[in-house]
């Protein structure tokens, strides 16, 4: 499976990243998160935002892989592309889902943003829908 025609994007309405399928770049072209496009959606990763002192700190709360698509590494790209988005936002992550809080250890290029899970955190979590 060619994990060119996966991209992740920052679904910033619903408060998550979303791993599509668009098998070219024209369809990449198309898609809009949250509306209509020809990509079919391969995986998600839910967060919700805690204003910290210095930065927005993205807590990362599930991380969500269609069963088609299990099985072929797509939970690591859907993970790292939100990880580059969130550098590139200037944000700090929190993981507080199990398969990001797993998967951070692995990839020390993201150390420096990474803090963990106070009560802050956990009371955001815990007050979502």
């Amino acid at each position: 499976m060619p994990y060119q025609q996966f991209h992740v994007l920052d679904d910033a309405a619903n408060s998550r990243y979303i791993l599509v399928d668009v098998g070219d770049e024209e369809a990449i072209s198309r898609a809009e998160p949250g509306g209509e496009s020809q990509v079919i959606q391969a995986g998600l990763i839910d967060y919700v935002d805690v204003r910290g002192a210095d930065a927005t700190e993205r807590v990362l709360v599930h991380t969500e892989v269609d069963p088609s698509y299990e099985g072929h590494g797509l939970a690591s790209v859907l993970a790292k592309g939100a990880l580059d988005s969130i550098t590139s936002h200037g944000y700090r992550v929190v993981p507080v889902c199990p398969y990001i809080a797993a998967w951070l250890p692995r990839h020390p290029e993201f150390a420096a943003i990474t803090i963990r899970p106070d009560s802050r955190h956990l009371r955001a979590v815990a007050e979502l829908p």
